[in-house]
């Protein structure tokens, strides 16, 4: 152990926390990983989807021992109203090509088994003990206190989770705004596989991620989700925590007819209901990011507000798996300096401009904004719905052509809000 403690201190055993104490821990240094939960992954519900590339440069062939669910091989998108839905399918074996594959994980188990692969590379793992404070002297980050007791590092990480209490307490970041984040509710049913296969035209262990756009956010700016695992079906709902009290419906009445829905409710059929739980995500983009780094300290993963969400693809754990990488290199390069200053922490940023993180987040910036529209919400799905009904429902009346049915609807909407919305939704992507 140096002089002054730990190489790093890393407060979190999420993907950000984990993979940056991984990182270190490969290259020798003497790294501590404090996580609140009795286990890596015990408070984390969300689940869903990783983009593999990400963690595949960091363990090759990780799939291959890490507990994975199933390989996305379908993508589906709704738009829905309270009886209707609009789907789009689309299925690939491109979305299983190595370099461009993704996962559907249960986060429980998968940030358990990263949490222990730190500390199987040399990480000294602390699990069950919460931290209470930063200790800054001098205006630099000099170490953690944990129920009294002082432990000193040359840095912190920080990765504990979008709402970080220890840098809003220090003064390191300003406080999260309910603009910012959203609300995300699961349920968890338990199915046979072969069930979950039939239901989704699948095989083996591809999987499926569907996306729902409408009434399951009961109008509001939010949306729901579905992903496959190999025994169980995920089913959840995500909306903007400053949008809530707009609704005249709580998140479970919400959730409840969601899962109740006719185009939902047969892909559950018979399911066993194991878990159902609630945890706030980074929603607001590129604009949500603040202080990534100073005097003795950096920040990942979703406390730093890591998160793209572009309506057809939401992403997240890659952003934090690059951005716990990107930590540890730059204490790397701090360490080989002996300078654990702003000024040379500041490759941390330099490293994150140069990758995707960055860019992708720049490229969506004006993305969260487009979505505070009411329109995608609650017109859309309508319009949408009931321009199919004019296209597949026969009723015996006289027939009109298609053109003027399809004008009628859009003009419930109106032509020019039509235009408005498509020219902004184009320059959002």
């Amino acid at each position: 152990m140096s002089e002054n403690g730990f190489d790093a201190i890393i407060v979190g055993g999420g993907l950000a926390g984990s993979t940056a104490a991984y990182v270190l821990a490969q290259e020798g240094l003497e790294v501590l990983l404090i996580e609140k939960g009795n286990y890596g992954g015990s408070k984390n519900m969300t689940g869903g989807r990783l983009y593999a590339h990400s963690l595949e440069k960091i363990i090759p062939n990780f799939a291959e021992e890490a507990p994975v669910e199933r390989r996305v091989v379908r993508e589906r998108i709704s738009m829905m109203t309270e009886k209707d839905a609009v789907t789009m399918d689309y299925h690939s074996p491109r979305l299983a090509e190595t370099g461009s594959d993704s996962y559907v994980v249960m986060r429980g188990k998968f940030d358990r088994w990263l949490f222990d692969k730190a500390e199987e590379a040399g990480a000294m793992v602390a699990a069950g003990i919460k931290v209470d404070q930063l200790i800054v002297e001098n205006n630099q980050v000099t170490g953690v206190i944990c129920g009294g007791e002082e432990m000193r590092a040359n840095v912190v990480i920080l990765a504990d989770g979008v709402n970080s209490i220890l840098a809003e307490k220090a003064g390191l970041r300003k406080r999260v705004k309910p603009s910012q984040v959203a609300v995300g509710v699961k349920e968890i049913y338990e199915l046979p596989a072969k069930v979950i296969e039939d239901r989704f035209g699948l095989t083996g262990d591809e999987g499926a991620a569907w996306l729902f756009a409408g009434s399951p956010s009961n109008g509001l700016v939010g949306g729901g989700f579905l992903y496959t695992n190999k025994e169980s079906i995920s089913i959840g709902l995500v909306m903007g925590l400053e949008h809530i009290g707009e609704s005249n419906k709580t998140i479970d009445e919400m959730l409840v007819a969601f899962s109740n829905h006719p185009e939902v409710a047969p892909l559950i059929k018979d399911g066993k209901l194991l878990e159902r739980s609630g945890h706030v995500v980074p929603e607001a983009g590129l604009s949500m990011v603040s202080t990534l780094y100073g005097d003795g300290f950096l920040i990942c993963g979703d406390a730093a507000g890591f998160c793209l969400n572009i309506g057809y693809m939401v992403r997240g754990m890659d952003l934090a798996i690059t951005s716990g990488e990107l930590a540890a290199k730059a204490v790397l390069v701090a360490k080989e300096k002996g300078d654990f200053s702003s000024a040379s922490l500041k490759s941390y940023k330099e490293m994150l401009d140069k990758s995707f993180i960055m860019n992708d987040l720049s490229v969506y910036k004006n993305f969260p904004a487009f979505m505070e529209n009411p329109r995608i919400f609650n017109q859309y799905p309508t319009m949408v719905s009931n321009i199919m009904a004019e296209m597949f429902v026969v009723d015996g009346k006289p027939a009109v052509p298609l053109r003027k049915k399809v004008m009628k609807h859009l003009k419930t909407v109106g032509l020019i809000n039509l235009a408005k919305d498509g020219l902004k939704g184009v320059k959002s992507v």
